[in-house]
């Protein structure tokens, strides 16, 4: 999967989850997150997570989880890469 298809995969799912109605289409690498969007709100980081999960086929501990991973598209991306890549 490329770079490119991963950040849309997961616009994707950001977008499912929190049924955006393809609000994030338009989003990058660089779109800001926390904060930025008034639907991810702390329950609905939960929500993501599982869903990354479920769309991904990794787990992610508990521990693996900081407000740094998502404070852009393109940093929640990356860790998505990394999980992928272990």
């Amino acid at each position: 999967m490329t770079d490119t298809d991963l950040l849309s995969r997961t616009r994707e799912v950001f977008d499912q989850t929190l049924n955006l109605q393809e609000r994030s289409k338009d989003w990058t690498a660089e779109t800001p997150l926390l904060g930025a969007i008034p639907e991810f709100d702390s329950i609905a980081v939960v929500s993501i997570i599982s869903a990354i999960e479920q769309n991904f086929h990794f787990h992610i501990d508990d521990d693996e989880i900081s407000s740094s991973i998502f404070m852009t598209l393109g940093s929640l991306t990356d860790f998505i890469s990394g999980k992928l890549q272990h």
